[in-house]
């Protein structure tokens, strides 16, 4: 399977995003903001929810990714310790809130309450997988 490789320049192109970085884990230590570069940097483990799986074929599989936003003005946390960077984070959605269009807020919130807002002067995320895949152990559940 070919690496996957997305861009987004606009709300619905997010979705898109985080409907594939859904479930991904990472550590606080692999956030990073670059202010000089208006960049704010996510190094992940995701799911690849694009991978097929059957009934008799149970395969799921977990990617190393990097997921980065450019022209990013400032960025806050809530519920996420940064004195600890080897604890990790579970990825649940990526949202977007136009404040002063295309400038506005991403959102990206985190299982157990955590989450980053982003203060962003438009839209601009890249999706990146890095290299091969290798097996998880279990699909990810969510009780709705």
């Amino acid at each position: 399977m070919e690496a996957l490789k997305l861009i987004a320049l606009d709300g619905q192109d997010l979705n898109v995003i985080s409907a594939h970085v859904q479930d991904a884990v990472l550590k606080v230590g692999d956030l990073e903001f670059l202010p000089t570069a208006k960049r704010f940097v996510v190094a992940m483990n995701r799911f690849a929810w694009e991978k097929k799986s059957g009934f008799l074929r149970k395969h799921n599989e977990r990617r190393q990714s990097v997921l980065h936003f450019d022209r990013v003005l400032g960025a806050k946390t809530s519920g996420i310790a940064r004195n600890k960077p080897e604890e990790v984070l579970s990825l649940l959605a990526i949202s977007y809130l136009p404040i002063t269009a295309p400038a506005g807020i991403i959102e990206l919130v985190f299982s157990g309450g955590g989450a980053i807002m982003l203060d962003v002067e438009c839209v601009e995320a890249r999706l990146a997988d890095l290299g091969g895949a290798w097996q998880a152990s279990s699909r990810p559940w969510h009780r709705i």
